[in-house]
């Protein structure tokens, strides 16, 4: 017997390959987007108050309902956005999951979907095994902005949804108020869906101001927003997020949630919920990060490698184009086995494996860990 499946040409992920090869060589691995370091001891002895107090049972489908309720509150507060917690708030594996289960939903086959790259990689691979037609918008270094005068000219009545992700992974690029003013303006009398992948929004840094979706009225009517609460709390294992959305689109999501995952681990639920019950816990992420990437600037400010410092997010992307010129991925290899340092080449994010000499590098990590990565950069 011989079978395919709708992917048969997708193989093993660049962030499984770079990990994997930093365990080979022993490197230190500022590849794939996790800390190194704990959660708040105040969050794991919730979850586990949690678990000892009997939330070890299935949780409502559309997620434990203090915890929709706190997020409603959250968003209330940082953006005057308001969800209904019983029908527009659903709590999901991760934002991934959200992320797949919104194209499923709305995703047939030929429908036209615009994503921008370099685009974190789960997009694409949705998008494909739902039968829909990616329409890629690609964004040049080192500043990654959208020219929407491009965007419109892709845009069409086949336009069934545009994914947007700010602050960006993997460029560390934000999103201006005037870009979403001009995504509204392109959006609006559209049947166009909106997916905002908004899993950084507490990681901006230098004042910047997240430019959720839900803050143009004209935007949120039409728009899913996904979010992440292991990129919020370090805890990305735990694997638990949440998307918002209309009752309309909501309701439609949820016909298919309920078939793909049903609910989401309890206890953890239960834990975040009373976790969020201070806002102080999410508040001060972007001074905390802040001080992760400054201090990586400042470290190999006198290295050869070339940078504008990240906007949002936890990664940084430096220029390594007047050290060699050889192919991103080829360099990001010899940096590991040779090196020791583990990152991500951004060409195989880019329509065409557009190859503009950079490489991702992931600072939630430790300051030791940040320090002995920067020695090996100057070395090179």
């Amino acid at each position: 017997m011989k079978h395919q499946s709708k992917l048969p040409n997708v193989g093993t992920t660049i962030f499984s390959v770079m990990s994997a090869l930093a365990n080979k060589h022993n490197a230190i691995n500022l590849s794939q987007g996790f800390p190194n370091f704990k959660s708040d001891q105040k969050l794991i002895d919730l979850v586990s108050k949690a678990m000892n107090s009997g939330y070890n049972q299935y949780a409502p489908m559309p997620g434990n309902l203090d915890l929709r309720e706190a997020i409603a509150k959250k968003m209330e507060l940082l953006y005057k956005s308001t969800y209904n917690p019983e029908t527009e708030i659903t709590i999901t594996a991760g934002a991934t999951q959200a992320i797949y289960t919104i194209i499923s939903t709305f995703i047939r086959p030929k429908d036209e979907v615009i994503i921008f790259r370099p685009a974190y990689d789960c997009y694409e691979p949705a998008i494909a095994v739902n039968g829909g037609k990616i329409i890629s918008i690609q964004l040049d270094a080192p500043d990654y902005k959208v020219d929407w005068d491009e965007v419109s000219s892709h845009f069409s009545e086949k336009t069934k949804m545009i994914i947007i992700n700010t602050p960006q992974n993997p460029s560390a690029s934000v999103l201006s108020k005037m870009d979403l003013i001009q995504l509204q303006k392109l959006t609006e009398d559209t049947n166009c869906i909106v997916l905002s992948d908004e899993v950084y929004e507490h990681i901006l840094f230098d004042g910047l101001e997240h430019q959720s979706i839900c803050k143009f009225s004209g935007l949120k009517s039409r728009s899913f927003i996904t979010a992440s609460f292991g990129k919020t709390f370090h805890n990305t294992g735990w694997k638990v997020g949440y998307c918002c959305a209309p009752k309309i689109l909501m309701d439609e999501f949820r016909k298919v949630h309920q078939f793909n995952v049903f609910s989401v681990n309890h206890p953890t639920q239960k834990g975040l919920a009373d976790y969020l019950k201070e806002p102080n816990n999410y508040l001060g992420l972007s001074k905390f990060y802040q001080a992760k990437r400054d201090l990586f600037l400042s470290l190999i400010k006198d290295s050869r490698f070339k940078f504008k410092p990240a906007k949002g997010t936890y990664f940084q992307v430096l220029d390594f184009s007047e050290i060699t010129q050889e192919s991103d991925v080829a360099f990001a290899k010899r940096l590991t086995i040779e090196h020791g340092l583990a990152s991500i080449p951004l060409s195989v994010f880019n329509d065409n494996n557009k190859d503009d000499k950079v490489l991702r590098f992931c600072f939630a990590k430790t300051d030791d860990t940040i320090k002995r990565a920067a020695v090996i950069l100057n070395r090179i």
